[in-house]
């Protein structure tokens, strides 16, 4: 089955396909792909969460590939209701041809792919968000060149987006510094599967030490979806804004990376994320290419 559920899961033979087949589609230019290669099928987008662009990258990709896709508010199904994931993933294997879920929880997904008949894809989990990631280092080679043996940054909560750069750090052969409070570090479990892999990650808690030459610099909110309970964050992340003294420690051609949507005077300043540093809004427009990329692997088994 071709699942994607973390990007470690993936070997690096077919990560770096994925990005090729990203880039051809996004020379390709927009509207019906010449031969649809996913003509007359299906994909589910299951919501728990709130979305902007996955719901819309995902939707255009598969209308731009030939097929189509159906949104789903979790509770408006009869999951939300309380019919088991298991049952679910059952029912939609038998009308539909991929699964793509934004869950609030990383087990849900491990449910729905353990009982789908058809492949499933993470959308987002507190756990990961690999989609993004994907998107994220095409667009650091689209600027830079590239990204093995380069030197990420990444400043602010040991969040999903944190876990799933560990895991790319692995795959695709790149240093990456990690600067998080002491609270709010990366999950250990990642932590561990990336030393004994030998990923090359630092974890430490300054955010200048994280940046000295690095190549890229990202971050995201200081409290992501569904942990809006989080306590004084102001106080835990006062020392981990992105700003000029930052970037004055990177490479000279040191970008900004976020995956958005971003709270600006929180995590990052005006002055970075508007300004000629910034590459998010070519990070939001390649997730619309890596979508399509995914879709056309996982469904069709299509990849350049």
């Amino acid at each position: 089955m071709r699942n994607l559920i973390d990007i470690n899961m993936l070997n690096d033979g077919i990560a770096r396909k994925l990005l090729q087949t990203a880039k051809f589609y996004k020379s390709s230019g927009r509207g019906l792909l010449e031969g649809a290669p996913l003509l007359g099928r299906t994909l589910a987008m299951i919501f728990e969460k709130p979305s902007t662009r996955t719901r819309i990258s995902f939707e255009v990709a598969m209308t731009e590939l030939g097929g189509s896709a159906i949104y789903l508010d979790a509770k408006s199904m009869q999951m939300g209701r309380g019919e088991t994931i298991a049952d679910t993933a059952k029912v939609l294997g038998r009308y539909l041809d991929g699964i793509m879920i934004r869950a609030s929880k990383h087990e849900t997904l491990l449910e729905m792919a353990k009982h789908s008949k058809i492949p499933v894809i993470n959308g987002l989990t507190d756990n990961s968000h690999p989609c993004q990631i994907l998107a994220d280092i095409m667009t650091f080679e689209e600027k830079l060149g590239d990204i093995e043996n380069k030197t990420i940054a990444w400043v602010g909560d040991g969040n999903n987006m944190a876990n799933s750069w560990i895991h790319a750090s692995k795959i695709f052969n790149f240093k990456l510094r990690l600067a998080c409070p002491s609270v709010r570090l990366p999950d250990e479990n990642i932590i561990n599967w990336a030393k004994d892999n030998g990923a090359d990650i630092e974890i430490m808690n300054d955010p200048i030490e994280a940046c000295k030459d690095s190549n890229a610099i990202l971050t995201d909110t200081w409290v992501s979806m569904g942990d809006e309970n989080t306590v004084n964050p102001e106080k835990i992340f006062n020392n981990f804004q992105v700003n000029d003294k930052l970037f004055a420690v990177a490479a000279d051609d040191a970008i900004f990376m976020h995956c958005l949507p971003a709270h600006r005077g929180q995590e990052v300043t005006s002055e970075i994320i508007d300004g000629p540093r910034s590459v998010v809004w070519d990070e939001a427009e390649n997730r619309l290419h890596i979508q399509k990329a995914i879709l056309s692997w996982a469904i069709a088994d299509k990849l350049i």
